[in-house]
Parts: C-alpha cells; structure tokens; sequence
C-alpha cells in the first residue's frame, strides 16, 4: 500500500473565521498540523480552499495544491487534490487529517494506513477514542461511534454514527474525525449524493454505510485536540506556553 496523506483546509469557518491561519505560539495552525502529519514518515499535501493557505505552506517548502473554494466538503476537496498531485493513480490510499488538529499524533495517520492493509474488507479506515467524561453520552457535539469490537482486540467494524445518547455500562467511543480511504472508495463515496442518515445526523461518514462501505475503526487512549471554537484555540495557545 503507497499512502498520501492530505490535509483539507478552508477560511470560512462559521465558528472561527480564518481558522487555519490562526497563530497558535507563532506558527499558522494549518502549518502546525502539516508538520506533525510530515513526522509520519508519509508523503503529505494540503488540499487547500485559499490562496493564503497556499502561500503559508509553500513558506515552509510544503506542497499544497489551490482547490475550488465552493467544493462542498473535505472529502471532495482532497479528492481534487489527488486527481491533481496523482493523476495515475500511483497511490492507492489516502489518509484525509484534518487541519484543526494541529498537535495530532504522527502515529494517527499510520494507525489508518496499516488498518487499511489488515483488514482487506475495509475501505475506510477512522479512529475513536474514550469518552473523556460521562458528559460525552448526551453531547450532540460529541460523535459517538458504534462498534462491532471483540473483548480484547484494539479494532472493529463500525456499525452506525451518531450525535444521539448511547446507554449501557459498556464503553462510548468517542468519534475521531480522520479517515483513511483506499482510493476507490474516495472516488465512490464523493460520486454519490448526500444519503437520508447523513442528512438527518448532519454526519457524512453515514453515507459511506448507507452505500455498503465498510468503516473500520482503531481505538487509540486519546482524542487529539480540535480546534472548534475561540476557547479551543486558546486551549492550542495555552498548550505551547506549557
């Protein structure tokens, strides 16, 4: 499997407007969130929306590639940027970070990637985590994910998304927003239109269920940091002075 990580990227973020140019300790958060995905050892672009992300990328000697700014979602933005960056097809695999992370874990990418290669029925590969507290439960804001997962192994197939209460002693995962796709998933997933759950639990990743993909997650002990919102980015800021 040769994997590209790609890193969806846009300005006009309805909760923090210019988001990915935000200073986090004086680094743009989308130049962080580059560095840490190129510490994976994995080839890495940015699908970009913007011309200024363009720029603070190509600043570091980064490759970013200038997409149309209207596309509707990530997923279609670094579908654009492969057909742009590799337009034979030489890698059969995209792992899609996401640009508000900006201190995830290297390892995360590659968690994906070697999902993808295990598991030769999955055709996309995510993360979840932990809940971090009993809060998560009722939080439409926290995307809970449920797994087929036996006792003891680390990843399982994902039965269904949601933003709904999940009940029971057992264990909440807590959805992680990065995907691995093989690449002919990507491409089936981006030709079909918005599906009924999707549209109802505002959760794109339905879509690729309600089609028959397959959705395998890897747990892993803890969900990066996102940033969503100003008391997140002061969140970023503050971890840097730490």
């Amino acid at each position: 499997m040769n994997p590209l990580v790609l890193i969806p990227a846009r300005m006009a973020a309805t909760r923090l407007p210019n988001k990915p140019l935000a200073d986090i300790g004086g680094k743009p958060m989308i130049v962080r969130a580059y560095e840490q995905a190129a510490r994976s050892g994995l080839p890495v672009a940015v699908a970009a929306g913007d011309a200024e992300i363009v720029a603070a990328i190509e600043s570091i000697g980064g490759t970013a590639i200038l997409t149309d700014p209207d596309l509707p979602s990530g997923s279609d933005r670094i579908r654009a940027a492969l057909d742009a960056l590799d337009p034979h097809g030489r890698h059969d695999a995209v792992i899609n970070l996401q640009g508000d992370m900006p201190f995830a874990d290297p390892g995360l990418a590659v968690t994906c990637a070697r999902l993808l290669e295990a598991e030769p029925s999955c055709d996309i590969a995510t993360l979840v985590a932990p809940e971090a507290d009993a809060s998560d439960r009722a939080n439409p804001d926290v995307v809970k994910a449920v797994l087929a997962l036996r006792e003891g192994v680390r990843h399982g197939r994902a039965l269904y998304f949601t933003r709904s209460t999940l009940y029971g002693d057992a264990p909440v995962w807590r959805h992680i927003g990065l995907y691995g796709y093989r690449r002919e998933a990507l491409e089936r997933f981006c030709a079909a239109p918005p599906s009924p759950l999707e549209r109802r639990e505002k959760l794109e990743q339905l879509r690729a269920l309600e089609m028959g993909l397959q959705i395998w997650a890897a747990v892993i002990d803890e969900a990066p940091l996102s940033v969503d919102n100003p008391a997140d980015l002061e969140a970023a800021r503050a971890q840097v002075r730490d």
